[in-house]
């Protein structure tokens, strides 16, 4: 249902039928019901892993066993053991901009945008700014924007002015970064968050949206064979229907085990005019990509048969950074091998360790990897809108 006033942002709950309610009656809206389980992680398998796989952990210190209230600001909702499965998603509040919610409506063409590119990227004012030359890029493509995050207990679809600087100038640990494991606890707290690959595309498919552009996805690191370290990203491609343009995944990356296991998901990767899977700051990674298509037109016919024939999952565009941007390979990596190092030194695990990879490769490159960065960002959302626009001409 859609729910608000008039020139404000929607409230949209998915599942549920048009019609307008009173905003007081927001007062008792009930977030819905959420699996709660406590159990006691393997000694092998780290908070990472776990989180990486969507659990979300929470400390018994803090007063939650296998039940307990959270309260967001909006609604009180209780947590209760339900089998798998039956998450109830059909209250959970989507604050939808209105120039989004039109779009939506019209069946036009809507590209999603992450939001940790503000929160956990370049400093202020240069996140802000980034931010909206790549939705002004989507816009030029002919597409609406819709940059997610969540705030005030409320996963935001389309960020206005104020809502942007606000996330742009909070202090960096203050905000949460998010993905499928900690996305609900965001909500449930009022935590304010940015959102990584795994939770923008939850919440597109929640509002709607089909496409998506992004720098690079995550994926297997490097010695995951012992630190379990895989994203969350992989297994969200493989289960939700959204359509992912980036420029590859990250260097930092063991690029043939996150192309393995792809494959293995079942996750389709397709190279946007090319046959080389990039390798994000680089053009080619010396892997090839399974798929190839040329034209938006023919992305949206694959996209649509594969709705028609039931398959689940999102798909993986990768589309290479522009020639005039790229760092060459061979460069890239003589500095991601000396990150490694660094960062495996300074003893850094966990959701710090693809941060600091970045922060030693821009160190390394003396600032150019932020200008290869901004490139295939804007690339990459011009990319999307063309395939935005291909996918509503068929609906």
């Amino acid at each position: 249902m859609f729910v608000g006033r008039a020139g404000s942002e929607m409230e949209y709950s998915a599942g549920g039928p048009l019609r307008a309610i009173a905003p007081s009656s927001l007062a008792g809206a009930q977030l819905g019901r959420s699996e709660v389980g406590v159990r006691k992680a393997p000694a092998a398998f780290p908070e990472s892993f776990l989180h990486r796989r969507g659990v979300c952990l929470v400390g018994m210190e803090r007063g939650l066993g296998t039940e307990g209230t959270f309260w967001n600001g909006l609604a009180q909702t209780s947590v209760v053991d339900e089998p798998e499965g039956a998450m109830d998603m059909s209250d959970v509040p989507l604050a939808i901009a209105p120039e989004v919610a039109a779009a939506l409506a019209a069946g036009g063409p809507v590209v999603a945008l992450e939001s940790t590119i503000v929160t956990h990227g370049l400093p202020w004012p240069d996140n802000a700014a980034i931010a909206r030359e790549i939705e002004a890029t989507v816009r030029d493509g002919g597409a609406v924007p819709a940059t997610i995050a969540v705030l005030d207990g409320r996963i935001r679809i389309g960020l206005d002015d104020a809502s942007l600087e606000r996330l742009a100038k909070a202090p960096r640990k203050s905000v949460m970064k998010l993905s499928r494991a900690d996305l609900a606890f965001a909500v449930a707290t009022g935590r304010p968050a940015s959102t990584t690959v795994a939770a923008t595309m939850i919440a597109a498919r929640l509002a709607g949206i089909e496409v998506f552009a992004t720098g690079g996805i995550g994926g297997v690191h490097r010695g995951a064979e012992t630190s379990f370290d895989v994203s969350a990203d992989l297994d969200e491609l493989a289960r939700t229907p959204v359509a992912v343009v980036s420029a590859g995944a990250k260097a930092i990356l063991d690029l043939a085990k996150t192309l393995e296991v792809l494959e293995t998901r079942g996750v389709p990767v397709v190279g946007w005019k090319t046959d080389d899977f990039p390798a994000f700051w680089s053009r080619s990674s010396g892997l090839g990509c399974p798929l190839r298509v040329d034209d938006a037109a023919t992305f949206a016919q694959f996209w649509t048969t594969r709705k028609r024939l039931g398959i689940d999952g999102g798909v993986l565009v990768a589309n290479p950074v522009p020639a005039t941007a790229e760092i060459a390979r061979e460069e890239m990596e003589g500095h991601v091998a000396t990150a490694l190092e660094r960062a495996e030194a300074e003893g850094i695990r966990g959701k710090d360790v693809t941060p600091r990879l970045l922060a030693l490769v821009l160190e390394l490159t003396g600032g150019r990897s932020v200008l290869t960065n901004r490139a295939l960002a804007l690339s990459n959302a011009a990319v999307a809108a063309e395939l935005a626009e291909a996918i509503a001409i068929r609906r």
